[in-house]
């Protein structure tokens, strides 16, 4: 009876042995993976807490250009900044920090490059692989690098091969099969069709127009160009609006005049955030026979001005010298913000005249 007793003890013992074996390789197993869970965490609430500290005063997102920050150190994006100091011309008043009050402008903010570059290696979420990259490496890995992990189509965005019947699905390469395959487009009437390959017409007509446009002004026999500055002034009004108006300058053998105004004088332009800018040509020396003006704004060789090519046409005469007011071709609002904050408008007029 003993024997059999002994037996049984040795082999328990043996089982708990290799129990406690099996627990402590789990636990060393599992230890790194939570080592590797903890340093995850801990690098996620440190990235939220510098995108908290290093994100815009005004719009509390993390800047993707220059930052500017005033004499006090609060940080602003440079769509914000602009903005600041847009709204500060509209209302002829000293534009200030959003935090601290204190005075900002081009000359009073500095750039902060230590930002900028702490900013651009922060990771931001790939939107088609969901892997996280540096900020200034998103882009380009979106549009040229990105591929899904496992598949072996790329996974950056094309557009529809329907596209052209007026589907605006854009996505991920290994998606669009799928998609075109339930596309709705090509089942369209022709009527719907032929609208949208309509307005596609019309885009093209209107690109070739104005370069037809272009070309026949620069055969005019009389043809110059003027580099100008648009300044800031105030009508003498109860409520003072904002104007701009160049000095006099000399073209095609007269005197001229340029002025500018935002928002077609709107009441409070600086309630709105849809702002645009207009402008009219004045001769200033009365012509002695009517002339038919070409005149075109570009961006001069001393500003930085984005605006889409735009030929304006105007009869001048004895008794009417001043053009109507031609909106300025600005890509967008931020544009207009840009040439609002800046001291002076730099830009380059091109001018053509056909005498009758």
């Amino acid at each position: 009876m003993t024997e059999p007793v002994a037996a049984t003890s040795s082999a328990t013992a043996v089982a708990e042995k290799r129990l406690e074996e099996t627990k402590e390789d789990d636990v060393a197993s599992k230890k790194p993976r939570l080592e590797a869970c903890g340093r995850d965490d801990n690098e996620n609430k440190l990235e939220a807490r510098l995108g908290g500290i290093l994100c815009c005063a005004v719009c509390l997102d993390l800047p993707r250009s220059a930052v500017y920050q005033c004499s006090n150190g609060h940080l602003m994006c440079a769509g914000c900044f602009t903005h600041l100091l847009a709204d500060a011309r509209i209302r002829d008043e000293t534009a200030t920090c959003p935090n601290c009050r204190v005075e900002i402008s081009r000359s009073l903010a500095t750039r902060n490059l230590a930002v900028e570059k702490a900013v651009s290696e922060l990771p931001a979420e790939c939107q088609f692989c969901g892997q996280k990259y540096p900020r200034n490496s998103l882009d380009r890995h979106e549009v040229d690098l990105c591929e899904e992990s496992g598949v072996t189509f790329f996974s950056r965005p094309v557009h529809c091969q329907y596209s052209l019947l007026g589907c605006g699905w854009r996505g991920p390469h290994h998606e669009v099969n799928s998609h075109e395959q339930q596309c709705q487009h090509p089942n369209h009437s022709g009527a719907q069709v032929f609208s949208h390959l309509q307005r596609q017409a019309e885009n093209v007509e209107e690109a070739s127009k104005i370069f037809t446009q272009i070309m026949s002004v620069l055969s005019f026999e009389k043809i110059t160009f003027n580099d100008l500055q648009l300044k800031p002034y105030r009508t003498d009004e109860f409520i003072h609006k904002l104007f701009y108006e160049t000095s006099r300058f000399s073209a095609l053998s007269y005197q001229w005049v340029i002025k500018a105004r935002l928002n077609d004088n709107q009441k409070d332009p600086h309630l709105t955030c849809n702002r645009f800018i207009t402008y009219q040509l004045i001769v200033k020396s009365k012509p002695s026979s009517p002339m038919v003006v070409h005149f075109m704004i570009l961006r001069g060789p001393f500003g930085d001005m984005r605006v889409n090519p735009h030929i304006c046409q105007f009869e001048f005469t004895e008794s009417n010298t001043e053009s109507p007011f031609f909106a300025l071709p600005l890509p967008d609002s931020a544009e207009c913000n840009k040439l609002l904050a800046a001291r002076i408008i730099d830009f380059r007029l091109m001018m053509g005249m056909v005498t009758k």
